[in-house]
Formats: C-alpha cells, structure tokens, sequence
C-alpha cells in the first residue's frame, strides 16, 4: 500500500488542476495502430503516466485506455472533489474502464500511530465507521465495488486475542453498513519489514482468518503480492489457499516497489498462474516507475505486454 495518508491530502490540492478536458492525447503516437487491450485487468493510477498524458487525471484515464488498460485505480478518490469525483466516474464510462480500490479513509487516529481497530479505544472504531458510512455516495459516482481498509497499527497493550476480536467485531459492524451500498470492503495485509512496521495486519494468512471468522460476503481480501513477498513469500500456494476470501490483488516488483521485471518475482508465472485459474478481476499496479519520464512510463506498458506474452497460451 502506498502512503495513504500522502496520497489523501494531495488529492484535494490537485484536484483544481485535473478538472481539465480530455484535449492531450497521443500526439506523438498519431498513425500508428490501437493497441490490443490487455488480458488482465491491470489498474494504473493517478501520476503513473503523467509525462505522456499530463497532469490531468481524466487525460491519464484516457492515455491509460488508448494502451490497451481496462481498469483504474485511485487510493485518494474519497478525498477529491465531488465533481472531479464525477468526471472520473464519467471518464472511466466513457472508456470501458472499471474503478478499482480506492481508500475508504482513516480517522486522525491512524495518522497518529494509533492502533484503530485492534485498541482499547472504541471512539477510534467509531470514527471508522463514520467514515465507512460516507463511502457509498464516492462509490456510486465512479461505480465502485471495492474499498481497501488497513485495521492500522497493533495494540502492544492488548494480547493478540483480543486484538483480532476487536477487528472481527468492527468488520462485521462494518460489512453491515456497506451491505445496503453493495459495497466490499477488501483487507489489506501490509509488510513490516520495510514500509509499515507495527501494524496488525502482515499477511494473507492471518487476513485469510479474519475474514472467515468474519464471514460476510462484504469483507474480502486485497492479496497485495509485493508486501505478501517481503513478509512471508511462498506466493502460489498462498494464492491457492486464499482463493476464495481474494477478491483483488495488486502487484509491484520487490525490492525497490517498481513495475514488474525490476525486482526478484517471476510475475510471468505469478500472474499466469491467475490468468490458468480464471482470474478475471482487477490487478492494481500500485508501484512507481523505475525510469524517470517518458520513457520509464514506456517501459512500464512494455513490462505488462512482455509479462502477457510469456504466459498467453
């Protein structure tokens, strides 16, 4: 998960600034031919194409379409304004695209370092879930389905047990409220060793539990691979045993968080072995880009081609 806390408070400075027509464009790619759209539903995001589309949000929709991209993502939507919500929502219409994740928010607690949804405090759980409650207006603009929720920060006053009871007990509160939207909300297990130390949730597993023990249809799991690598590895056979809490997944290259080909995962046979099982979702490509400019937003495109030509059969 990239910094949440960044990425909310920016979208509301940048929102003025992408509330701008769909005039950019491919003027460097005029003549040649539309690329194939991708197998996969692979989501990039806000900023990933910004030195070939601008800094507009709906021209990098419609740069991301033009690519062959039949999916976007946007963790700070909740946090942009109500008509740049709705230009997003009618962009992505406009192109065929499905919204993926978007962060459902964290009270001030989280910023703080504060456990939320594991602590002591219920005013913390409570604040969750009046956030959790305003979610079904956002979703509705852009047609959302999926919300991701981190539970935060561990509680080390609180034994393990009680801990994931309070997480159970919020989740169900929760899926209760995103039951009449139709909305899911999707766990996120985030790595410890080197973006997020000392939060509850590490790994896919342990979200694999929780949402038995929740057992809602509206609570599901986000399989962020990148973080799952860090913190435990073994990737397939983790893919196997949580298939069926998984309901969307993201993808980065480790070490360094880049696009795929950059780092130590064989995405050819991760993700060909999702394309085997009849994956047909959303895949977030929640990384940055390994090469500055132009060319590194080049490099990524050429990164997802070369993965779905290693493993189409």
């Amino acid at each position: 998960m990239i910094d949440r806390r960044e990425v909310l408070i920016g979208a509301t400075a940048l929102g003025g600034a992408s509330m701008v027509s769909e005039t950019r464009g491919l003027a460097s790619r005029k003549g040649s031919s539309t690329p194939a759209k991708f197998r996969l539903g692979f989501a990039p995001h806000d900023g990933m194409f910004r030195h070939s589309a601008g800094e507009s949000i709906i021209d990098q929709i419609k740069f991301a379409a033009d690519q062959g991209f039949t999916a976007w993502e946007d963790n700070g939507l909740a946090g942009r304004p109500v008509a740049l919500q709705e230009q997003i929502g009618s962009s992505l219409a406009r192109h065929g695209m499905q919204m993926g994740v978007y962060v459902a928010g964290m009270p001030d607690s989280f910023w703080q370092n504060q456990p939320v949804f594991c602590g002591a405090d219920p005013k913390n759980r409570e604040d969750f879930l009046a956030l959790i409650a305003k979610q079904a207006e956002v979703a509705k603009r852009v047609n959302a389905k999926w919300t991701t929720v981190v539970p935060g920060f561990a509680d080390p006053r609180l034994p393990y047990g009680f801990q994931e009871a309070n997480i159970i007990e919020l989740l169900k509160r929760a899926s209760d409220i995103y039951e009449e939207s139709g909305l899911t909300l999707v766990l996120e297990p985030l790595n410890t060793k080197t973006d997020h130390p000392g939060v509850f949730l590490t790994h896919v597993a342990q979200a694999y539990a929780i949402c038995t023990a929740v057992d809602r249809p509206e609570c599901k799991i986000l399989f962020d691979i990148y973080h799952e690598q860090i913190e435990k590895g073994n990737l397939i056979d983790t893919i196997d045993y949580a298939w069926d809490h998984t309901v969307y997944y993201q993808i980065a290259d480790n070490p360094k968080r880049k696009e795929p080909g950059t780092g130590e995962i064989n995405y050819a046979n991760v993700l060909g072995h999702l394309d085997a099982r009849g994956y047909d979702g959303i895949i977030g490509m929640e990384h940055g880009n390994s090469i500055e400019g132009k060319a590194g937003e080049d490099a990524v495109i050429s990164a997802y081609r070369r993965i779905e030509r290693e493993f189409k059969t």
